[in-house]
């Protein structure tokens, strides 16, 4: 038989891992200076660029995007020639690849700490850097799916599902997600608003820790593991099961970071079901992953590569049992809004990411350069540093949270907050903040080691060439399925039906309801018997399928985008004028628009919430929870996930505007003990008064209604009501003009909470069916 030699493209490889491991360094550095913020405001230094508010968009971007991105990448091209038996379809788009994203890294570094960021999580940037953003995406799934269709093997092996699941998903959500009109080259507002923003930033939110550092890593975890431990995996079946389940199920689970808000009722179960059922198969891959280890725990003793891969698929799993005991909406009520959220996204990125990326880098980089692992011992060095300060730091943000949830939830016999002072929840918890920081450094330390131990491994050797000798087959291969023999054959077809009568049986009323709960049922019991009969035809439609990588995509498409058009579409739709209480939000003036933009500016939403939630202590603590038309006119939305400030949906007019300047200028004058920066920049600095014409244009387009003015006319206004405020501090002996920042901040913080009635509300044409979607009762 004809051969050929085959030549890997491992050059794209090694340069992803080195970015990966430098990037880590420098996101955990971020990650330890803004814990040590969290305890100690002095380290905001008074400088805007250094603050929290805007350092720690930095840190949660250059931890995801940067470290695990590069991370991933670098697993993903070595992986995928490997089991493609195929070189990397263009080098000059592997190229392109890497430095656009390095590029779009050092943007980030740039921009976030100036303050440009469209203030969504894990979605800051702004939108010339997102459209960087996708367009190296997109070069990166030409280049994979180029790859794909040119291989020399003709079975797509586990590990490539996964990553197909991963450029499939992360492109939806990113693109849906930042849907925006800018209003100047950098600045935009996104297009959608209120609960509409929320819920898409939330299934954007979670499955980007889905699909972007879970399913990816997974593909890793099933190439490198069975490689490091020279086992097979240890259920080829298990792995279907898993993957299959896990895409479909994950991207339901967003709405769970909304719990207890004015999200629709039916939203919030909707999220907290499918939480649940995602115990099944996150456990499902973790199994899979330690049992492939039977007959290798001996080698965990002198293998530092196996130490890594089994703590952090251990992590995962520990991980994956706490996210959805924290979406039971009971658990959810005392932990959201806490520090132990904080403490479970950090056992997961720590844990699982930051580990398994060690694992793949020790196992890698010796086999990249042709050498050996420069110190073994200072790799098991790393892993117990690591593991020392993953322990510290969640183990704090578990006892800090806690407390948390029980002090600003308390309430006594009488009926009474038992805690009223917001700051006892923060001054109570400062040794565990501190713990936490400490925690987080002793990790850092590790990753140096392992840092400093790669770069010296690779200094010992000389970067390696990779060949295999692939055949040249002598007849063409066997026709693959196709797109409508993949779709249209039982197993899919039972699929679908179980997905419609399941949809119709949660959403649906009475009558409806019964029958589709009753076919669905039907539909089971049919699948099962058949499969048990046509077994055998089934798994070759399967093996048949997996030689097909377009088919294989298309269905898995289809599996992560049912979940997010149920979810979304019903909330796009929705007449907002069913509000129970007729209550709308308030249109903002031009200058309260300004400070709007100032407060996401300064990162104000990380450490504040604006959504009081039904709960008993927030009712007492904040006021009447907050509804939907509350935020009506809010692009984008300010719920929040975290409190380390009081929420603020009803601030306005609850303290006097001396109180928030004196508040900005030095937070300890007014709350004793609040770790808030101090913000003297804002009393320098003038507003951008210029920019609210734009700005207000495309908030017309967005649908608020914004009188039409011209930008003399913003100007003007904008400058009469700063004056008012300004003469309003003047009586406390405190002088500043009308035109500065710290004007417009206090004009929109006194106006939050403030609404108005609904502007001729036009009825529903189905009152019953708008009436459930906003889960009115």
């Amino acid at each position: 038989m004809n051969t050929r030699i085959v030549e890997y493209n491992d050059r794209v490889v090694r340069q992803f891992v080195v970015a990966s491991a430098f990037w880590g360094v420098v996101a955990m550095l971020a990650g330890v200076l803004i814990a040590g913020q969290m305890a100690f405001y002095q380290l905001n230094f008074g400088t805007p660029w250094l603050t929290f508010g805007r350092l720690r968009p930095l840190h949660t971007n250059a931890a995801i995007f940067a470290f695990v991105g590069n991370m991933i990448f670098a697993g993903v091209y070595h992986s995928t020639q490997r089991l493609t038996r195929t070189r990397l379809a263009s080098d000059f788009l592997g190229a392109l690849h890497f430095w656009g994203w390095q590029a779009i890294i050092v943007g980030a570094a740039i921009t976030l700490p100036l303050g440009l960021t469209r203030g969504k999580e894990y979605a800051e940037l702004i939108w010339p850097i997102n459209i960087a953003v996708t367009v190296i995406w997109v070069v990166f799934a030409i280049n994979f799916f180029w790859t794909l269709a040119v291989r020399n093997e003709k079975s797509l092996y586990v590990a490539i599902w996964f990553y197909i699941a991963t450029i499939i998903t992360v492109t939806m959500l990113y693109i849906v997600n930042h849907l925006q009109i800018p209003t100047s080259l950098l600045h935009s507002y996104p297009v959608f608003g209120g609960v509409q923003d929320a819920l898409v930033q939330w299934w954007y939110g979670h499955n980007a820790v889905a699909f972007f550092l879970t399913t990816p890593i997974l593909g890793i975890m099933y190439y490198y593991l069975p490689k490091a431990a020279e086992r097979p995996v240890y259920s080829y079946r298990l792995s279907i099961v898993h993957f299959w389940s896990l895409v479909f199920i994950y991207i339901w689970a967003g709405p769970h970071h909304l719990l207890n808000t004015a999200l629709p009722e039916w939203l919030q179960t909707l999220g907290m079901i499918f939480s649940l059922m995602l115990w099944a198969p996150s456990w499902g891959g973790m199994l899979n992953g330690l049992l492939t280890l039977r007959g290798a725990w001996d080698k965990l003793r002198t293998d530092p590569v196996l130490k890594f891969f089994a703590a952090g698929v251990t992590f995962y799993g520990m991980a994956t049992f706490e996210g959805p005991l924290l979406a039971i909406r009971s658990v959810n009520a005392l932990s959201h809004y806490t520090d132990w959220t904080i403490g479970h996204v950090h056992a997961g990125t720590l844990g699982w990411n930051s580990f398994m990326a060690a694992g793949m880098f020790y196992w890698l980089v010796p086999r990249l350069y042709n050498t050996r692992l420069h110190s073994t011992r200072l790799a098991d060095l790393h892993f117990w540093t690591g593991m020392i300060g993953i322990l510290l730091y969640v183990a704090s943000m578990w006892v800090s949270g806690i407390a948390q949830g029980l002090m600003l939830g308390a309430v006594t016999p009488e009926g009474v907050l038992a805690y009223p002072n917001f700051i006892e929840a923060v001054t109570s918890t400062w040794a565990m903040l501190v713990t936490r920081m400490v925690g987080g450094a002793i990790f850092l330390a590790g990753f140096v080691a392992m840092f400093y131990n790669l770069l010296r491994t690779i200094r010992s050797g000389a970067p390696a060439t990779s060949t295999i000798e692939v055949p040249i087959p002598s007849v063409p291969p066997r026709e693959g399925l196709g797109l409508v023999r993949s779709f249209f054959n039982a197993p899919v077809l039972y699929c679908f039906l179980l997905m419609l009568f399941a949809s119709l049986w949660g959403l649906g009323r009475g009558m409806l309801s019964i029958v589709a709960f009753v076919l669905m049922v039907e539909t089971a019991l049919a699948a099962m018997i058949h499969m048990s009969i046509a077994g055998a035809r089934w798994s070759d439609w399967y093996e048949r399928l997996l030689e097909s990588w377009l088919p294989f995509s298309v269905l898995t498409f289809v599996a992560v985008a049912i979940g997010g058009m149920i979810q979304i579409l019903p909330t796009v739709f929705l007449n907002q004028t069913l509000n129970e209480d007729g209550a709308w939000q308030r249109v903002y003036t031009p200058l309260e628009l300004a400070g709007r933009d100032l407060y996401v500016r300064e990162g104000c939403y990380t450490c504040h919430s604006q959504m009081i939630r039904s709960l008993v202590g927030d009712v007492l603590r904040y006021g009447p929870s907050g509804r939907i038309a509350e935020s009506l006119y809010d692009f984008p939305y300010q719920w929040g996930s975290k409190r380390t400030g009081p929420d603020l949906e009803r601030v306005g007019s609850k303290y006097p505007n001396v109180w928030h300047f004196q508040h900005l200028l030095d937070p300890r004058s007014t709350s004793p003990g609040s770790t808030m920066p101090n913000y003297p920049w804002l009393l320098r600095q003038k507003t951008d008064l210029a920019a609210l014409e734009s700005k207000i244009s495309v908030q017309r387009r967005l649908g608020v209604p914004f009188p039409q003015r011209s930008g003399d006319e913003i100007v003007a206004e904008s400058l009469a009501q700063g004056k008012g405020i300004a003469e309003d501090l003047a009586k406390s002996g405190i002088e500043i003009a009308p035109d500065r920042e710290v004007i417009a901040l206090i004009a929109y913080l006194q106006q939050l909470g403030k609404t108005t009635e609904a502007p001729n509300p036009r009825p529903a044409k189905n009152p019953g069916l708008a009436a459930e979607l906003s889960g009115r009762r």
